[in-house]
């Protein structure tokens, strides 16, 4: 079983590329709230709700303070045609050798259709401005989980 983040726990540090060729680093981000959300791959059904979901919410998260950032295994170019394709407004990292998803604890076993296997499992982490983990959420759904995250932070 793969390793689980709690509140408290310091957030894995990554730099990773991102959607447009940049490179993202959280350290870049301190100071700053960050929901760092988890997916397994661009351009599916429940990938793209959820990060329309973000996307339409983006304004209300930053009013409260908050950077939204994504993160899977896909390449770099395929994130910049799901941002193309969907208008996603916040930045898409990748993470291809699965090194920081594993160290965030969601990659590993998971059930899917009842079956054990191996794979990213969907998550969503709230990162204090410190660098701290003040929320770790693991099988998160893709539909619904943006509105529970927004009540769960008292966001309306």
């Amino acid at each position: 079983m793969t390793e689980r983040l709690a509140p408290g726990d310091p957030a894995p540090e990554f730099t990773l590329p991102t959607d447009n060729g940049d490179t993202l680093t959280l350290k870049d981000l301190r100071g700053r709230k960050v929901i760092l959300y988890v997916y397994p791959a661009a351009m599916t059904p429940g990938c793209t709700k959820q990060a329309c979901d973000f996307r339409d919410s983006l304004g209300s998260l930053q009013a409260a303070g908050y950077e939204v950032v994504g993160i899977s295994p896909d390449v770099p170019a395929k994130l910049a045609k799901f941002r193309e394709r969907d208008a996603i407004t916040f930045p898409l990292v990748s993470d291809q050798d699965k090194s920081v998803l594993t160290a965030y604890g969601a990659f590993g076993e998971k059930q899917m259709y009842g079956k054990t296997v191996t794979g990213v499992i969907r998550s969503t982490f709230v990162i204090d401005p410190d660098g701290a983990i003040e929320h770790a959420f693991y099988n998160v759904k893709a539909t619904g989980h943006v509105a529970k995250l927004r009540r769960d932070l008292g966001i309306d």
